[in-house]
């Protein structure tokens, strides 16, 4: 059976120039536009859906692994519930979406079905999974992600969301999670699922107002309360990926019937360094650097602070990964692992100076040696006040 490989027909969606020249052939990824399938061909590439190819479901479906025939390539196919979430309004946007954006941390969309009823997506095949998989309730014989593993991760995921805040117009992912972040086979992260990603603000604008979407236990709480959207929205999702690195925990676990959000958990141990290490995943051994653990804590911090602007834009957190990343240490060593933002890049939109009333002026001082203009004061601004917000979420 042929694949079809039709060039995708693009809407135009209120003039959106980025959509428009998507079908100009002068566009350089143009020729990365998704094709399309026909549900007989998506159909005959997963068994018919068979039960043994099921990867696994999500709030908006069920994804298979499948072979196309006419290529042997290896893919990932989703199949939206017909009376799931995902409507054509999200089916659309994560078509336009993936087939407008490339990047080494996003996934790539292959091609996509929209014959009938039908919806489906045609992803690369993820041979690793999600973080989910690999993080959460390993059997005995799994390895755990080692430490330098996990900070690979985290910044591969900050380059993928940097790259989504910094198009043009931005977007805003809405649905950054453990199980959304896809492994492949070098644990290169990649960021998937893009059916809630919206344009963010423009011009003067400094939000979206949209109605409340994402995951119980990653949506700020602001978010949640007012359906105000910002870039800095997907920056406290990013900052409870980082606490299920950090601890090898959910953002939400079930115990005895009842919710336990990690955030809460942790909060009242990172406001003392003394506590640092009572978050670490067990699963570790101790094979890590604490004086590295201690700033990925505090970077952690940031992003879930309750004062949106006092959270780190995308650029300042992929500068501090990639200075975590690049820095061979020894296991709980106590060298010092500071940076100054000068030698790796500042980020322009973190140039407020903040006043910092807190009674340890003295230390904040010292520590604003260590970590450079930009964060010299938002770090000493407590996370400790991060609100619990509003329990208006959904799945």
């Amino acid at each position: 059976m042929k694949t079809e490989t039709r060039r995708a027909s693009l809407p135009k969606v209120n003039g959106n120039k980025q959509i428009e020249a998507a079908k100009d052939p002068s566009v350089p990824n143009n020729n990365n536009m998704a094709a399309t399938f026909t549900y007989q061909e998506l159909a005959a590439a997963t068994c018919d859906f068979a039960p043994e190819c099921l990867l696994g479901r999500g709030g908006f479906g069920a994804v298979y692994k499948g072979t196309l025939e006419s290529t042997g390539q290896v893919v990932a196919v989703k199949q939206l519930d017909q009376s799931g979430i995902q409507g054509d309004k999200e089916f659309l946007v994560e078509v336009l979406m993936l087939s407008l954006m490339h990047h080494p941390n996003l996934v790539n969309l292959i091609g996509f079905c929209a014959e009938g009823e039908q919806r489906l997506l045609v992803y690369e095949y993820m041979p690793f999974g999600s973080l989910e998989d690999r993080l959460f309730d390993l059997p005995p014989d799994e390895t755990p992600l080692d430490w330098n593993t996990r900070l690979k991760i985290a910044l591969g995921a900050a380059k993928g969301l940097e790259s989504l805040h910094k198009s043009n117009p931005p977007v805003i992912y809405r649905d950054l999670k453990a199980s959304n972040i896809l492994l492949d086979e070098s644990f290169e992260p990649k960021l998937s699922d893009f059916g809630l990603a919206k344009f963010g603000p423009i011009g003067d604008k400094s939000h979206v107002s949209t109605r409340v979407m994402g995951t119980y236990g990653y949506c700020a709480p602001e978010y949640a309360s007012t359906g105000r959207l910002t870039i800095k929205t997907d920056i406290y999702s990013y900052g409870i990926v980082l606490l299920e690195l950090i601890t090898g925990r959910r953002a939400l676990e079930e115990v005895n019937g009842r919710s336990k959000h990690l955030v809460y958990w942790a909060m009242p141990l990172m406001k003392d360094q003394s506590n640092f290490s009572k978050l670490v995943d067990p699963l570790l051994k101790g094979n890590y650097s604490m004086s590295t653990l201690k700033k990925v804590i505090e970077v952690a911090g940031l992003c879930l602070h309750e004062d949106v602007t006092m959270r780190p834009v995308s650029s300042d957190l992929v500068a501090a990964m990639q200075f975590f990343v690049s820095r061979k240490r020894e296991k709980n060593s106590d060298k010092d692992t500071s940076f100054k933002w000068s030698e790796i890049g500042m980020s322009p939109n973190q140039t407020s100076v903040i006043s910092d009333k807190d009674s340890d002026r003295d230390r904040a001082v010292a520590e604003a040696k260590m970590w450079g203009e930009s964060w010299r004061d938002k770090r000493m601004q407590s996370p400790q006040h991060v609100s619990e917000g509003n329990d208006r979420y959904q799945n």
